[in-house]
């Protein structure tokens, strides 16, 4: 039950708090300053979903082993 509160409370905050994440390395940015502000953004966050998806997968699975051995 614990467990499941500290995870409501960091998904809440994850949600809830602003992040100005740059996530492009100087090639993008190069490419992104060509783009536009919107396409830039939209680059940025595309970066950073596909960095983000595969970490989460790995933090859930993380979690299930951990639970399977408590």
């Amino acid at each position: 039950m614990r467990a499941h509160v500290i995870i409501f409370v960091l998904l809440m905050l994850f949600f809830v708090l602003p992040a100005d994440v740059s996530a492009q390395c100087s090639i993008c940015t190069k490419t992104a300053q060509q783009l536009g502000e919107k396409p830039a953004k939209a680059l940025n966050m595309g970066i950073v979903y596909l960095g983000l998806t595969p970490l989460i997968i790995m933090g859930y699975i993380g979690y299930r082993w951990w639970k399977s051995d408590h």
